[in-house]
């Protein structure tokens, strides 16, 4: 199963990265780049380096990191009803941004699970 997972945590950081390629032309990039790129850094590193985030520093630090996406999934959640909806989202800036977040944020968590799952395996 861990194998799994850091596959995953590759693969999201992959995605994380092709969002970041994709903020070139829009207005707030470099906000959303920054955002993009905490998950990206996470996941690349849970991926590739796991035992280096096992211990207290950096597990505390992707804590954080989780706590402040879901922060930031609260304040960018989109208000347009049926934000889901390819329709809404590909018109609405506020909806894209909020389900951006939404991703974003998944991947952390998907990040901290995998971290927290190979905490308890080794106690």
């Amino acid at each position: 199963m861990s194998i799994i997972l850091r596959i995953l945590n590759a693969v999201f950081c992959a995605l994380m990265v092709l969002f970041i390629v994709v903020q070139f032309n829009d207005p707030d990039g470099p906000l959303w780049a920054t955002y993009y790129a905490v998950s990206a850094i996470w996941a690349g590193f849970v991926a590739l380096r796991l035992n280096s985030i096992l211990g207290g520093t950096a597990f505390k630090l992707l804590c954080a990191s989780v706590l402040a996406a879901l922060v930031l999934v609260i304040y960018y959640w989109p208000r347009t009803p049926g934000f889901w909806h390819q329709e809404i989202w590909w018109e609405t800036e506020t909806a894209r941004e909020g389900m951006g977040i939404m991703i974003a944020t998944l991947v952390l968590l998907v990040a901290l699970f995998t971290v927290w799952r190979a905490r308890n395996s080794k106690a």
